[in-house]
């Protein structure tokens, strides 16, 4: 009953109908959709799948216990997944970032997993080293060749997984931080980016180490940011900070509640010739600080940590993302700027609109919608794969 394609793969079936997501390009199957799957198949393999009339849809990694069963990896089932196959998507990725990566700049995504075909990979550069984050068990599968082509195309100085993820523990993997390759001798190094200089601790820092999908944000802010007094919430190691200083900004205040971030930003700002006396960081929950503050800003942001990291916190994470916009709308002075963002994957940009809105519209403010902003070129996303594009913003000018 079970059948291989051309190249050997074992096959997976689906229900009547169940292909038309993939068909449309989105590129994940869910279990629930599978009929017939080939019995020697098991997590983190490459399979074959096909439609319940036997027409071949492409290869990818299949899962026997997760939700997300299938992730794929090519429509051509003639191909080999090997070396090569990953070298050819590797100098794509390269090619993409060679082209729209600006000057000045030595950090930033390399691979963005679906984005790039790498599906459940993350690859970070900051300047010689790279950072690694692997999420899926078929990439867990493929992580030696990845390893060898990335020393082979980057020469890196030195290769840091840090696979700690809520999607790696979804597909049954541990958490695993470890040195691959090369040394890595201090916790923090030194990047570049437009120019600026940043430290970032990329063994213990969110993410990989710094929030790469905010510097083309970053860089609208040093825009608009000149003879402004600004106000940036959660801020962690003040590169938004940094660069609204940068443009010219009469007063920057940092609120963020992590001490061993604080001390970051104030290296930041000395790495920067700017004064932490002249434009405070100070260490308090953000939350509190909007709701007993009574200055007023021409310019805030909002990058909150994802308050929904399951559906089962969204509620909380609803309330969360109106509260703080609520009161960046008390503090906002007439005509100013509003910049605010989620990562959460469960909060889309519909509801993250209407709970913006819901906000300002409870501080008895008015709002134009200036913007939708996202991350930068080196976080493409599958046109089809809307869940790929976590980060949402807002520019808002309010009144």
């Amino acid at each position: 009953m079970y059948s291989q394609n051309q190249v050997g793969y074992p096959a997976i079936y689906l229900k009547p109908g169940r292909e038309r997501s993939l068909s449309k390009g989105h590129p994940w199957v869910f279990s629930g959709a599978m009929a017939k799957i080939d019995p020697q198949l098991k997590s983190g393999d490459i399979a074959g799948i096909w439609t319940a009339e036997g027409k071949p849809l492409g290869l990818g990694f299949f899962h026997s216990s997760a939700d997300i069963a299938f992730r794929l990896l090519t429509r051509d089932v003639h191909v080999r997944i090997d070396k090569d196959f990953w070298l050819d998507r590797l100098h794509h990725a390269i090619s993409l970032r060679n082209q729209v990566i600006p000057p000045k700049t030595n950090a930033y995504r390399l691979i963005n997993a679906e984005g790039d075909g790498f599906p459940g990979l993350v690859v970070d550069r900051y300047g010689e080293f790279l950072v690694v984050e692997v999420g899926t068990a078929g990439m867990e599968k493929q992580l030696q060749t990845i390893l060898e082509i990335l020393i082979q195309c980057l020469a890196p100085r030195g290769i840091l997984e840090r696979s700690e993820s809520k999607s790696r523990h979804r597909e049954g993997l541990p958490d695993r931080v470890q040195i691959h390759y090369g040394q890595i001798s201090n916790e923090v190094v030194e990047i570049l980016e437009n120019g600026l200089s940043f430290r970032v601790n990329i063994m213990k820092g969110q993410k990989t180490g710094f929030f790469l999908d905010q510097r083309e944000n970053r860089a609208l802010v040093a825009s608009l940011a000149r003879g402004k007094n600004v106000l940036n919430c959660f801020s962690y190691t003040g590169a938004f900070s940094v660069y609204a200083i940068q443009g010219g900004a009469k007063k920057v205040v940092s609120v963020e509640s992590s001490a061993s971030a604080n001390v970051l930003a104030k290296e930041n700002f000395l790495q920067n010739a700017i004064s932490p006396e002249m434009h405070p960081i100070l260490e308090a929950d953000v939350f509190e600080f909007l709701r007993n503050t009574d200055e007023t800003f021409d310019v805030i942001i909002l990058d909150p940590p994802a308050f929904a990291k399951s559906k089962n916190d969204l509620k909380k994470a609803v309330r969360g993302y109106k509260d703080i916009n609520f009161y960046a709308g008390k503090r906002l002075a007439k005509g100013g700027w509003l910049f605010t963002f989620s990562c959460s994957n469960f909060v889309d940009e519909a509801l993250f609109q209407s709970i913006v809105l819901s906000g300002l519209n409870d501080a008895k403010r008015e709002a134009q919608l200036l913007a939708r902003l996202g991350p930068g070129p080196d976080h493409p996303t599958l046109l089809g794969h809307p869940e790929g594009r976590y980060l949402k913003g807002l520019l808002v000018r309010v009144w």
